[in-house]
């Protein structure tokens, strides 16, 4: 079983670069199921239901997401009608939506998803090692087939989570500092790995956002409101073949698409 794991869509050149090319990557990699991030593909902060369903035409099977996720309220609702769609399944009981789910390719073929966020420099949420305990087990009894999009900011505490799932879950992959790593590796367990998948958006900018508002705001440390950059859109992500009969990683590849090479 092939699948491809899409970096964190951001706004419309995130969507375009989605549009363009990722139908051409399933045919050439002959790809079984498709995952991406969308918490940032609405003007790059938070989903909208209509962003969303376009995202699913272009080819994705199960968006995930992450702290911008709640950005657009709108999605609130969504979450707890649309099972395709994912938030990080540590936030507290109470919050909207749901963290994991099984999906089955065209084929038939099982896949077990799981959403969940760090807390090294960002909220402090529920322990995400303890929650994908939990829901390890749980989707192990469907599946061996299990994929782990962890939306963290340290590279540590993505590593760590990583070598701690190894041999568990057929993959983790970080997602949420929009910087593509080039440690994509399959681990002792057989479980794929890579620290961040990267991002689905413009490279003419500072992790998605136009340079001169992110260097004005480094400069001043003033209030900016921040604007998706357009130009030099590209794919980011990952793409992990895997044993469906013991959900181990056999393969993995790092993928960096820019829209003109899709032309």
């Amino acid at each position: 079983m092939k699948i491809l794991f899409v970096g964190d869509i951001v706004g419309r050149p995130g969507r375009l670069a989605l549009s363009s090319i990722l139908g051409r990557l399933v045919d050439i990699h002959a790809v079984d199921f498709v995952v991406a991030n969308g918490e940032n593909a609405a003007a790059g902060f938070g989903l909208t239901v209509d962003i969303a369903r376009d995202l699913y035409d272009f080819g994705v099977d199960v968006l995930t997401s992450g702290n911008h996720i709640w950005d657009k309220r709108e999605a609130y609702d969504y979450l707890d009608r649309q099972e395709r769609l994912l938030r990080p399944a540590n936030y507290p009981p109470g919050a909207p939506g749901r963290g994991s789910g099984i999906y089955a390719t065209s084929a038939g073929l099982k896949v077990g998803v799981i959403n969940l966020e760090g807390r090294v420099f960002m909220s402090s949420l529920d322990c995400p090692f303890r929650a994908a305990d939990q829901l390890v087990e749980e989707l192990r009894e469907h599946t061996s087939v299990i994929l782990v999009d962890f939306h963290a900011e340290a590279t540590s505490e993505k590593v760590a989570l990583g070598c701690y799932l190894d041999g568990r879950v057929s993959m983790v992959a970080g997602t949420h500092t929009h910087v593509q790593t080039a440690d994509e590796r399959i681990l002792p367990g057989g479980t794929a790995f890579i620290t961040d998948a990267g991002m689905t958006g413009s490279r003419d900018a500072v992790i998605g956002i136009r340079k001169d508002l992110a260097v004005q705001k480094f400069l001043t440390q003033m209030p900016v409101r921040f604007e998706v950059a357009k130009k030099d859109p590209v794919l980011c992500g990952l793409l992990v073949e895997i044993d469906e009969g013991s959900g181990k990683a056999t393969g993995v590849l790092r993928i960096a698409e820019a829209l003109e090479k899709s032309r």
